[in-house]
């Protein structure tokens, strides 16, 4: 006789085509807990015998904000937080619990989402997402060149390089960067063409993922970057592959716009 699968309900959510697997982290508790989150979210995030995904968002209950979450990469890695991941949980409370304003715990501190627009199962929201650390140029040495970045922290690690457009090998380039010794905890690598003083086009090289059609942080962090170099001033529209968000500075603070879509709910057998 065949026992029933047991099941993880998931729900899925694109942020300008970065995509998120949210998950109640008290499914794991008991019977559910899994030896290995990171096997877990390897598993689930595979796109080929999982449900597949950028990562997971492992949500649970926190005392003082509507929810606190736990990023981990497709790759099993933990992140401080992703722009985009944040956006889709706060679409997910927004159309669970009707809220229009909601804090969020990450693992760089707590984050405000202002919901800012609506249509049908796509949201838009602000978010609130504190101070930038913008540091000196820096020089990474690779095999057959050198080259030139700011560092850039939003509360997880960025590097971001200004080219006059995007090579077909970027890609390449950007593994290369992500590996060098400079960066003990690994880094977000940011391919940045100014378009003009309030727009950039931009590729994502992401810790744990690989290229991505989007980042939040990444996209803080490639304006932040460019304001701070002269480049462009606030408000800058961030275009990537899966779509533009904006950027803005008040005083030291950075807030940034986009989309986030619900985009279905399911469940994951684990046997």
């Amino acid at each position: 006789m065949n026992s029933s699968p047991v099941v993880i309900p998931f729900v899925k959510a694109s942020a300008c085509g970065n995509d998120f697997l949210l998950i109640d982290s008290m499914i794991l508790e008991g019977d559910l807990a899994p030896a290995d989150i990171a096997a877990l979210t390897r598993r689930i995030c595979n796109r080929h015998e999982g449900v597949g995904a950028d990562g997971v968002e492992w949500m649970s209950p926190h005392p003082s904000a509507d929810l606190e979450i736990r990023l981990i990469n497709a790759d099993g890695s933990a992140a401080e937080i992703s722009g985009n991941g944040t956006r889709c949980v706060a679409a997910y409370i927004c159309a669970s619990q009707q809220k229009e304003r909601i804090t969020i715990q990450t693992g760089a501190g707590l984050k405000t989402c202002t919901l800012t627009g609506r249509s049908e199962s796509e949201y838009e929201f602000e978010i609130e997402m504190g101070e930038a650390e913008v540091g000196a140029e820096l020089t990474v040495k690779l095999a057959t060149e050198e080259v030139r970045g700011i560092p850039v922290s939003m509360g997880n690690p960025h590097y971001v390089v200004f080219v006059p457009e995007v090579a077909k090998n970027w890609q390449v380039r950007a593994a290369e960067i992500q590996r060098s010794p400079e960066f003990k905890q690994g880094v977000n690598v940011e391919m940045v063409v100014v378009d003009g003083k309030h727009d950039v086009t931009v590729r994502f090289f992401e810790r744990g993922v690989g290229e991505t059609q989007s980042s939040g942080t990444g996209s803080c962090a490639s304006a932040v970057a460019a304001m701070a170099e002269g480049k462009t001033e606030s408000s800058v529209r961030v275009h990537a592959p899966g779509g533009t968000q904006t950027v803005r500075q008040e005083r030291n603070e950075m807030f940034l716009r986009g989309t986030a879509r619900l985009v279905c709910r399911g469940e994951f057998f684990l046997n």
